[in-house]
């Protein structure tokens, strides 16, 4: 089965996550695909800009905790978008959890539909958001972080967009999209790669700078007794031990 689909409109190249029984959760699959079809894409001279989109109700719901990526995986994919030398845009008209903001957070533009919601979901099954923390503490406002990476809360698109994880939202997605992807084909290509590479420096530190760390921290925290019993109340549908 694939689970990334591809089309193309006048050199925007859109890749969509295509596993919505799944909720496009990260598998060690989906993760594979996404990075083969980045780089096809960011080799082809025809592509001046990436789309990243979803089916389904929900951009993506993180970790796919039957069949997860390594952790290292993850890193690697996250830094791909990130030093992709073409924009990536990510389009969200439904809910994004955990990982997936990594892949937000990763993407140079990010515009979701007024009905998205968010969440860091990572503490309420025994874990932390490691390895998403390469693109996301670098770019997203500390205290907003510090709140919902806390506590997992769900938010809105507008507190996303006021925190730094979205660059705008609009109830006609498409429509809020049409001026920055005009503007996008409008650029120089060379250009282009040049100014993210300006944009994208400070990121590529993190990742060079903490990676190994992160990726370690992940690690040890999904092999936790913490951990098993989170994801395991998690497929029961019930509170974990810890919960008061």
């Amino acid at each position: 089965m694939t689970l990334i689909t591809r089309t193309r409109a006048r050199a925007v190249e859109t890749l969509v996550l295509d596993s919505p029984h799944h909720r496009n959760a990260l598998s060690a699959a989906l993760v594979g695909e996404l990075a083969d079809a980045l780089t096809d894409a960011g080799k082809d001279p025809g592509a001046r800009a990436i789309v990243l989109t979803h089916t389904g109700n929900t951009f993506s719901a993180g970790a796919d905790l039957k069949d997860p990526p390594v952790p290292e995986a993850l890193v690697a994919l996250l830094r791909q978008i990130v030093a992709l030398p073409k924009p990536v845009v990510a389009r969200v008209t439904g809910h994004v959890r955990a990982g997936g903001l990594g892949l937000l957070a990763a993407c140079d533009i990010a515009a979701a539909s007024t009905n998205a919601t968010f969440a860091f979901t990572e503490v309420r099954i025994g874990v932390a958001p490691a390895v998403i923390s390469l693109p996301l503490l670098p770019r997203a406002n500390p205290r907003a972080l510090s709140r919902y990476y806390l506590t997992g809360e769900r938010f809105d698109a507008a507190e996303a967009a006021a925190t730094g994880l979205l660059t705008t939202h609009a109830d006609d997605i498409d429509t809020a999209l049409n001026p920055i992807l005009e503007g996008l084909r409008k650029s120089a290509p060379e250009a282009l790669a040049e100014t993210k590479r300006l944009l994208t420096a400070r990121v590529l530190e993190a990742f060079d700078r903490d990676a190994a760390d992160l990726t370690a921290l992940s690690a040890r925290l999904f092999s936790s007794p913490q951990a098993r019993e989170g994801m395991t109340a998690f497929l029961e549908r019930r509170d974990p031990a810890w919960v008061v």
